[in-house]
C-alpha cells in the first residue's frame, strides 16, 4: 500500500528531487521547512550551514540511544546524523545515505570539523538509492571512472559489476543496525520503488532492531493530477503516504509492535483541501522465525477489554495467554513490556527440548503448567505463610 493513485504519469521523479535538493544544498529554501523542535543541546556543535539547509519535519534521533549503530535514509547536509552520533556517543556509529552530490558534499564538508569538536569521529556518508542499500553507488562509480560504458557489451558487462558488488560489497550489510532512521525522504521515492525499500530497511536491521521515521503523510489519497506537478512532489506533498497506508507498510514489510511516536495537530499544508502533516512512526524487527512451546504465558495489564495483536491474535484483560518462546520474549521487551505481565514456569523448558507451538489459535495457559508443583492430582502442594510475613509495621 502506497498511500497515493498510481498512474502512468510521465513525471520524472528523480530529477525533480535531484534537482531541488541539490539547489537547496547551495541555499535555503523555506518552502521545504516543516518546524521542528530539536534539542538545542545537540546543535552547538553542527554548523549554520548544515542547519539552514535541513529539510526535515520530525526529529527521529530523539528515539537513538547510547551506543547504537545508526543508519540515516535520506541524510541531505547531515544535521540528524550529527545530531544522532553525538547520542549515541563514541561506542556509537552513525552512517548516513544519500545519493545528491550536493547533499553529500555539504556533509562532508564539516565532518572532521565536528568530530573534533566532540572529540570523536563515528559518522561516515555513503552514496546510495535508500531503496537499493545493496549497491554502492561510489564504488560503482571508482569502477565506471577506469572502465566507462560505450558499447553494448560495455553495458552487459555493467550489469554484471553491479550485481556482483551488491553481493560482494553491499553499502550497508544485512543485519548489521541497530536502529533505522529517516527524515522527511520516503516520500519522496517512486510508488513503485517503495515495497523494496521497505524490504531493504528491514534486511539491514539486525533482530530486534527498530526503524523511527518522520515522513510527510495526507488525510487522502493524492489525486493523480498533483503526482504530476515536479514542485509538489519534490516539495514533500505528491509522493505523501496516506496516513493509515504509511503504518500498513510497515505492516506489510513485516515489522511488528508499530506505534504512532508523533503527530502533528495542525496541518503543515493544505492542498485541494487535502491535509497534508508530519507523523513520526516507530516499529521492530524481529517476529519472524519457528514458534515453540516453552510453557509461557503474557497477561494483558489492560485498560482495553481486549487486544488483538499484529498476527491477530486476541489478548483478554487479565487472562494468562499461551505464547510461544518468540512471542513471549516480544511481549516482555518494549515496545510491548509496559502493557503485559509475563508469566513464566517454575520450570523452564529449554529450547531444544521444547515442542512446536501453533501459533494460529488462541490458547489459554493453564495455571498449573506454570506452578512449581510435583505429580499436581495426586499430591497438591499447600504452603501456607509464616506467622511474621509481612513484618511488624506492615499492618
Amino acid at each position: 500500500m502506497t498511500g497515493i493513485q498510481t498512474s502512468d504519469h510521465s513525471l520524472d521523479v528523480d530529477q525533480a528531487v535531484r534537482s531541488r535538493y541539490s539547489d537547496a544544498a547551495q541555499e535555503m529554501e523555506p518552502q521545504l521547512c516543516c518546524p521542528v523542535d530539536y534539542d538545542s543541546r545537540y546543535l552547538e556543535a553542527i554548523p549554520a550551514e548544515i542547519l539552514e539547509r535541513d529539510y526535515g519535519c520530525g526529529d527521529p534521533s530523539r528515539h537513538v540511544q547510547q551506543g547504537d549503530v545508526v543508519l540515516d535514509l535520506g541524510s541531505g547536509g547531515g544535521k540528524i546524523c550529527y545530531i544522532a552520533s553525538q547520542v549515541v556517543g563514541a561506542e556509537g556509529r552513525v552512517i548516513g545515505v544519500d545519493y545528491n552530490e550536493d547533499m553529500l558534499d555539504l556533509a562532508n564538508r564539516h565532518r572532521a570539523e565536528i568530530g573534533d569538536t566532540l572529540g570523536y569521529h563515528n559518522v561516515e556518508f555513503r552514496k546510495g538509492r535508500i531503496q537499493d542499500l545493496q549497491l554502492d553507488l561510489g564504488l560503482l562509480e571508482e569502477q565506471l571512472a577506469q572502465h566507462p560504458v560505450a558499447t553494448s557489451s560495455d553495458y552487459v558487462r555493467l550489469e554484471e559489476l553491479t550485481d556482483s558488488l551488491r553481493k560482494s560489497a553491499p553499502l550497508v550489510q544485512a543485519d548489521s543496525v541497530d536502529v533505522v532512521v529517516s527524515n522527511c525522504v520516503l516520500n519522496l521515492v517512486r510508488p513503485a520503488d517503495r515495497n523494496q525499500l521497505f524490504r531493504e530497511v528491514m534486511r539491514v536491521l539486525k533482530r530486534g532492531g527498530r526503524a523511527v521515521i518522520s515522513d510527510i503523510v495526507s488525510d487522502e489519497d493524492v489525486p493523480t493530477a498533483l503526482q504530476n506537478d515536479p514542485k509538489l512532489w519534490s516539495g514533500c506533498i505528491s509522493g505523501a503516504f496516506r496516513e493509515d497506508a504509511f503504518l500498513a507498510a510497515f505492516e506489510d514489510a513485516g515489522f511488528y509492535g508499530i506505534e504512532i511516536l508523533e503527530r502533528q495537530a495542525e496541518p503543515w499544508a493544505i492542498v485541494e483541501g487535502i491535509e497534508f502533516r508530519s507523523l513520526t512512526v516507530r516499529a521492530w524487527k524481529g517476529k519472524d522465525g519457528p514458534c515453540f512451546d516453552q510453557k509461557q504465558a503474557v497477561v494483558y495489564r489492560g485498560p482495553w477489554k481486549a487486544v488483538i495483536d499484529d498476527d491477530g491474535h486476541t489478548l483478554y484483560r487479565g487472562q494468562r495467554t499461551a505464547t510461544c518462546g518468540k512471542t513471549f520474549d516480544i511481549y516482555t521487551k518494549p515496545p510491548y513490556a509496559d502493557q503485559f505481565i509475563g508469566v513464566e514456569p517454575a520450570q523452564p523448558v529449554p529450547l531444544e527440548s521444547a515442542k512446536g507451538f501453533d501459533c494460529s489459535q488462541d490458547t489459554l495457559r493453564d495455571p498449573r503448567e506454570t506452578k512449581a508443583t510435583r505429580e499436581v492430582s495426586r499430591n497438591p502442594l499447600t504452603i501456607m505463610p509464616s506467622g511474621d510475613c509481612c513484618g511488624p509495621n506492615c499492618c
